[in-house]
């Protein structure tokens, strides 16, 4: 192949790849612009206090719009991720105290048992042959009574040293539990100013759903949401994909609650909350480019959907907007949010493209 040619074919490629992730490249944008708008007219902006603040309010919502994502890859969506946070957060309120030793396996329970909550959902679908929107508003409601069951009124015994090191910078971590010298070695003051909460969303993007999404597992959830009966005509282990997915889903909703916790301290059973969460977990889906109709999107792309949304409310505290117009202007994001990602199919001439 001549040197011409191979050049064609890498511009070809970079313009297929750039088409290809236009929404996430979008979305990172708009959330550095509102962010950076954000921090330019907060009084304490571009500090790390402000950072670590951001960070924890993120992150829950992060990682229940990962959770979320899975199922709409699929052409569906779970009810059940804000319920599942909020088990885990009740879960954890019990189980994060005493020795370091049972800290850590009340850590593991709590991410299983998130974890477990996904698992059923998705022996439910498959094997209830039941569409998931209705199978996890009936299992989100399980969850939610066993929620209240755990904790009746809010409360909890959280480790107090766990919940201030891992909701702060990496410098309180290594103050806390004597790493790199009580944190002035060297190496570590140029990363020391970094959020704790931001580097455990990074390490959950790239350790986990990165190699489920290029698993052939996180292929064939990609297959079923573009196409189910293809995918199975292709010999792809549909029932397989699909508990897997939501077992994922549930593994990250628990992680959200778990973290809860360590940033509240205590267990809530709030039924409002937990509905608030699952709705904004979908907003931030469709806000990252994730397609509804299933076999477009990625997690990424939800962080940053994410992202949006709770920069969109920092702004609403900096200028001090109505609490009873805020979720006016969240509905006007979300539509414009929605309408852009249904540009595509109006421009569809012949609607079997969209099942291609």
């Amino acid at each position: 192949m001549s040197t011409e040619s191979s050049r064609h074919v890498a511009m070809d490629n970079l313009k297929i790849r750039l088409q290809k992730n236009a929404a996430l490249f979008t979305v990172i944008v708009v959330f550095l612009a509102f962010y950076a708008f954000y921090n330019a007219n907060h009084p304490r902006g571009f500090s790390t206090a402000v950072y670590i603040q951001n960070a924890n309010e993120v992150f829950a919502l992060a990682m229940v719009a990962m959770a979320q994502t899975i199922p709409v890859l699929m052409g569906g969506l779970d009810l059940s991720v804000g319920a599942i946070m909020t088990l885990v957060n009740c879960l954890a309120s019990h189980l994060l105290n005493g020795s370091p030793s049972q800290i850590a396996l009340g850590m593991l329970l709590c991410v299983l048992a998130g974890t477990a909550c996904g698992f059923l959902n998705g022996c439910v679908v498959v094997y209830g042959r039941i569409q998931p929107i209705i199978a996890t508003l009936a299992t989100g409601a399980i969850f939610m009574g066993i929620a209240l069951f755990l904790r009746p009124t809010p409360g909890g015994d959280v480790d107090g040293d766990l919940a201030w090191a891992l909701t702060n910078d990496l410098y309180e971590i290594a103050a806390t539990y004597g790493f790199a010298e009580n944190g002035e070695a060297a190496w570590f003051t140029a990363i020391s100013w970094i959020p704790v909460p931001l580097v455990l969303l990074v390490a959950a993007a790239v350790l986990v759903w990165l190699p489920f999404a290029r698993s052939v597992t996180g292929r064939s959830v990609y297959a079923i949401g573009s196409a189910e009966g293809a995918a199975y005509m292709s010999g792809l282990s549909i029932d397989r994909a699909k508990i897997a997915a939501f077992t994922l889903g549930g593994f990250f909703a628990g992680l959200g609650g778990l973290y809860l916790t360590l940033q509240t301290s205590s267990g809530n059973a709030d039924i409002p909350q937990a509905g608030a969460y699952t709705l904004n977990s979908i907003a931030a889906v469709v806000i990252g480019g994730t397609s509804l109709l299933g076999g477009v999107g990625s997690a990424i792309g939800s962080i940053f959907g994410a992202l949006v949304l709770r920069t969109i409310s920092f702004n609403f505290r900096i200028f001090e907007i109505d609490p009873l117009l805020q979720p006016l202007f969240e509905g006007v994001v979300l539509l414009a949010a929605v309408s852009l990602g249904a540009l595509a199919v109006v421009r569809v001439k012949n609607t079997l493209d969209l099942f291609r």
